[in-house]
């Protein structure tokens, strides 16, 4: 994607949530601004709506239900543990749940979503009509000269929501924002941050432990999306660091528009499908 593509229509950036753990809040905003986004936007409404939908589906169900907001996971389980596609929840992620939003509010914009991973990069396509990713962003920015400078451009997301959502990117964020201590008792519910780890837990419940597990909370990368490989530091304590640091500047901001957030504005949008 380059600068013309940007321009020819007018387009919304989907800012992963990580975003912060990479780019300096709210500086990154007026760059998008500047170099030809009309709309940028968090995936926090996004992440509430499919959170009800997860609530809902625990409530009812008696097997073991995977967590399929990370495509990097449902990959892996297609690929390597297909007998455990069908606990895979069938629930849209953020992103795709942000970019159904977007085009019923805005029908006349194109997405683009600006991922941490290939992986989101992968599941964007026919759902997404732009992707690109953190580094391919830098570049955008060196190349335009919008890397560093003041922007006259307001510095504040497009907002259709502004809650605790916003701790998705880090491992066990789901868990911890689907209030799902009223479907879940406790010890029922496992987080398990990168690969190796979430193989681990899947081959000893084949050979029937974890037997209590109901819902399994995985991300592909450790420590969450602010551990995916389009992140410049490796260091997941400096970016959890970052991320906390923008929740706390994000807490004292207001939603501009009192009912953005509210339910109706997602009304006839499924975020539910039939397979994985």
């Amino acid at each position: 994607m380059d600068i013309n593509q940007i321009k020819k229509h007018k387009t919304i950036a989907l800012l992963a949530p990580s975003f912060a753990a990479e780019f300096e809040y709210p500086l990154i905003i007026g760059q998008l601004k500047e170099i030809g986004f009309d709309k940028i936007v968090e995936l926090t409404f996004g992440a509430k709506m499919i959170n009800r939908d997860y609530h809902k589906i625990l409530k009812n169900s008696k097997e073991l239900v995977i967590s399929s907001v990370c495509p990097g996971i449902t990959s892996f389980i297609r690929q390597k543990y297909p007998e455990f596609v069908e606990n895979l929840i069938k629930v849209d992620s953020p992103m795709i749940a942000t970019g159904k939003i977007c085009k019923k509010i805005y029908p006349k914009h194109k997405t683009c979503f600006i991922s941490p991973c290939n992986f989101k990069k992968q599941e964007a396509k026919g759902n997404i009509d732009y992707v690109i990713d953190y580094q391919e962003l830098r570049k955008l920015l060196d190349k335009e000269g919008r890397a560093v400078g003041n922007y006259k451009c307001p510095a504040q997301f497009d907002k259709f929501y502004n809650d605790y959502t916003k701790i998705y990117p880090l491992s066990g964020g789901l868990s911890k924002t689907a209030h799902l201590k009223s479907v879940l008792k406790k010890g029922q519910e496992k987080v398990i941050g990168g690969i190796l780890e979430v193989e681990k837990f899947l081959k000893e419940y084949k050979d029937n432990k974890h037997q209590h597990i109901k819902f399994l909370d995985v991300t592909f990368c450790k420590g969450g999306c602010i551990g995916g490989p389009f992140l410049t530091s490796k260091n997941l304590k400096e970016k959890k660091k970052k991320l906390m640091k923008y929740l706390a500047i994000a807490k004292k901001e207001k939603i501009p528009c009192q009912d953005l957030g509210l339910i109706k504005r997602a009304k006839g949008i499924k975020f539910t499908k039939n397979k994985i």
